[in-house]
């Protein structure tokens, strides 16, 4: 409890400074509120910079003003926005769908790959998509056959045992409910790994 409070900096000590990451889904007011839902913005593509990475310029412009932000906003307009991971269908994250065609979109722009296409897409929909990064990876492994559908069917089972210890965890740790259950798990693991990254097989 205490790594989640102190990444999003809840009652930090006098000059203390939370994390980054903490504004990823604050930014602008989130990536997913009705009006941007569909469209990938330039306020998502500086929230992402708060998780450490950056979207190449000229994938952003294409993103902000080009054919690849038109694809893109056809594929975010088929994913659902008012749902959480738990509550989905497996096919809604499964491969082939408008999700996954989003992510192998992203991933194979130029200088973009697998982690930041990842982090655009939990922006826009944060509560059906997680941060998924190097240590998270490192922590987690690489399950097959995504990590998607894995933490989908861990969500769900034993009468969705995680994903209630995880609302109990984000409650009593003060963390605002417009933090999506996801981003709590992702910082519990991230908090509790990224010391040890160093040892994660490249």
């Amino acid at each position: 409890m205490g790594d989640l409070r102190g990444y999003f900096g809840i009652d930090l000590p006098p000059g203390g400074m939370p994390f980054t990451g903490s504004r990823f889904e604050h930014l602008a007011g989130g990536g997913d509120w009705p009006e941007v839902a569909d469209r990938i913005t330039a306020e998502d593509l500086v929230a992402v910079q708060a998780l450490s990475v950056t979207v190449p310029v000229s994938v952003a412009l294409d993103i902000l003003e080009g054919p690849l932000g038109v694809e893109l906003s056809g594929l975010l307009h088929a994913i659902p926005r008012d749902i959480e991971m738990v509550d989905a269908e497996a096919d809604v994250v499964a491969d082939g769908s408008p999700a996954d065609q989003a992510w192998r979109l992203l991933r194979d722009q130029p200088d973009v790959g697998w982690v930041i296409a990842g982090k655009l897409l939990a922006r826009k929909r944060p509560r059906l998509l997680p941060v998924y990064d190097k240590v998270v990876r490192c922590a987690l492994g690489r399950p097959r056959p995504s990590f998607w559908l894995a933490l989908h069917a861990a969500m769900r089972a034993d009468d969705r045992a995680l994903y209630r210890q995880l609302l109990a965890l984000r409650q009593v740790a003060g963390v605002p409910e417009t933090v999506s259950v996801l981003r709590v798990c992702d910082v519990v693991v991230w908090m509790g790994h990224r010391a040890e990254r160093h040892a994660c097989p490249r």
